[in-house]
């Protein structure tokens, strides 16, 4: 079976939904963002003041846009009406990509090895073998590198409804068989 957009959502939902209970809030998204920060020890100022934004701002839209009774809760299913309408959720994804590819280049040369890469997407809850699926898929050089703008790309892909077979189905394979 391949991975659709519906199964890359799922997957990151019960990612973010850290305590669990079936509902993104806040606190999920602090304690996520807490624990990609603390895999990039190695960033600078900026970049983790970007993580933290875009963390805010990934909450702060599905807050804004589905939190119809302003409980501080947000289903699965108002989850996936937004972050799969790329006109609602588009930019957020954007930042969201762009700052967890500058954690992941902390030198600034543009390209993203292995281990660090590795060490955020483990921050964020993907399978070891599925990450190396996706790293692999990207195509690193020779030096085990990827270019910071394929990160970016596959991370707005894995978001778009209409992107099938892409190098972020790979972080499905266990879940999708």
């Amino acid at each position: 079976m391949s991975a659709t957009a519906e199964d890359r959502i799922k997957l990151v939902f019960s990612l973010f939904d850290i305590d669990g209970n079936g509902y993104l809030e806040e606190q999920d998204f602090t304690t996520m963002s807490d624990r990609v920060l603390k895999a990039a020890a190695g960033s600078g100022a900026a970049a983790r003041e970007g993580m933290e934004a875009a963390f805010r701002r990934y909450w702060t839209t599905l807050e804004r846009e589905l939190d119809a009774n302003r409980d501080g809760k947000v289903s699965y299913e108002e989850y996936a009406a937004c972050v799969l309408s790329p006109e609602r959720f588009s930019g957020t994804v954007q930042e969201f990509a762009e700052s967890l590819a500058a954690l992941g280049d902390p030198d600034g040369d543009g390209l993203i090895e292995r281990p660090l890469f590795a060490a955020l997407m483990v921050a964020i809850g993907f399978d070891r073998a599925n990450i190396d699926a996706l790293f692999d898929a990207f195509a690193p050089s020779a030096g085990d590198r990827i270019e910071v703008p394929v990160w970016i790309a596959g991370i707005e892909d894995y978001y778009r409804p209409d992107k099938v077979g892409i190098a972020g189905d790979r972080l499905v394979a266990n879940v999708v068989g």
